[in-house]
């Protein structure tokens, strides 16, 4: 590109006091001309210190511009509200707690000038912590909390797969549904524009939504992981398990929308490999066996061994009760071993119930609508 484009940079806001300034004083240090970009701000009515924090910006940085959202029922409104006033030819999403990389802008729109059918690129996502004694920080950093690669099985830089013409569960909720979050990611305007492409307004999933609107419509996708950010996670672990239940939430509608058939697919996730098979099913959906389940599964069985044994006394009971605490005390080890390299290690009972709890909320997230939307989605084990 011989001069550089104009772009905007979007950013939707809700009470983000404590970090936004943060996030402000990393977006001035990405290498970009200050002439040729906008940050568009759209605040979904906060009643905390934000909206007074972007007004004293505006009073020195002429180019952040505010967009009032009151009554906003979720972040893809507040987006849709930024883009009625945008000037980019490419649009840069990020939020209000992230910490873009100094050659964040470059490193994007470098791919776009090659390939004319991009659409999309998105960077990879790393941690910062604002409070290095913040156990849930912590927690976020170790877990890869919002990566990109770790998604997909560790990716390189390069496409995405291609859209499935006829897309499964799994496809569009589970782990092969490829997807950029609005923490990072740029599209080319045009491309929006091409296929008159919006954000959904339901309170999550408006993200997967986007990408699967584009990537169906033909539109390519590029993981260019050196166009990073450091996201600033959730403080306490009540507000992220609530992320987490709207993680799960998101499943239902996307594959309400995008899958024909009625399908189950059943993933095997604690085996090599992960096996899986397709059933025909009264509702479609997928259904992940991974450590966290097989260690309720034999808890369970555990329990009605010992119920049984100790009311028949028979031999067939109690070994039946001695093979599930077997593998109910394996597959509880699987679960949690990978905590044992976290530090400090005196906090390793914290990190097994932050890792349970969190886990635990997704899948009650994935099964919240289930009656509504008619899907079934039991989620993946962590």
């Amino acid at each position: 590109m011989s001069e550089k484009p104009f772009i905007s940079i979007i950013i939707p806001v809700k009470n983000f006091e404590r970090t936004i300034e943060k996030t402000f004083e990393y977006l001035l240090a990405v290498d970009y001309p200050r002439e040729r970009w906008e940050w568009v701000i759209a605040d979904g009515g906060s009643t905390d210190k934000t909206v007074e924090i972007i007004k004293n910006w505006q009073t020195k940085y002429p180019f952040i511009k505010l967009v009032s959202v009151p009554n906003c029922p979720s972040p893809g409104f507040a987006r849709n509200k930024a883009l009625e006033i945008v000037k980019g030819d490419f649009l840069f999403f990020t939020d209000a707690d992230c910490a873009p990389d100094k050659n964040w802008i470059n490193e994007m729109l470098k791919h776009f000038e090659r390939d004319p059918k991009l659409a999309a690129v998105g960077g990879e996502v790393f941690t910062l912590k604002v409070d290095p004694n913040n156990l849930v920080e912590a927690w976020c950093q170790h877990f890869r909390f919002n990566m990109v690669s770790p998604r997909y099985g560790w990716i390189k830089e390069g496409y995405f797969p291609e859209f499935p013409k006829e897309p499964l569960p799994i496809d569009i909720g589970g782990h092969k549904g490829y997807f950029f979050g609005t923490c990072n990611v740029a599209y080319r305007k045009a491309a929006l524009d091409a296929v008159g492409a919006k954000f959904w307004d339901r309170p999550t999933g408006e993200d997967m939504n986007l990408s699967y609107t584009m990537r169906q419509a033909g539109w390519k996708f590029y993981f260019a992981p050196l166009a990073k950010v450091d996201h600033m996670h959730r403080a306490d672990v009540r507000a992220l398990r609530k992320v987490w239940v709207t993680y799960g939430q998101a499943h239902l509608p996307l594959i309400e929308k995008y899958v024909k058939k009625n399908v189950l697919e059943v993933i095997f996730q604690f085996a090599k490999g992960a096996p899986q098979i397709r059933l025909p099913f009264p509702v479609k959906g997928f259904v992940y066996l991974g450590n966290f389940h097989m260690m309720h599964l034999f808890g369970l069985c555990f329990l009605l061994g010992l119920i049984f044994s100790l009311i028949t006394h028979s031999t067939a009971a109690l070994i039946f009760m001695l093979i599930s605490l077997a593998l109910l005390l394996y597959f509880a080890y699987q679960y949690v071993k990978w905590n044992f390299s976290m530090d400090p290690k005196d906090k390793f009972w914290f990190w097994c119930k932050i890792k349970y709890l969190t886990n635990l909320s997704f899948i009650i997230g994935g099964l919240k609508d289930a009656k509504k939307y008619k899907v079934l989605c039991i989620e993946p084990s962590f």
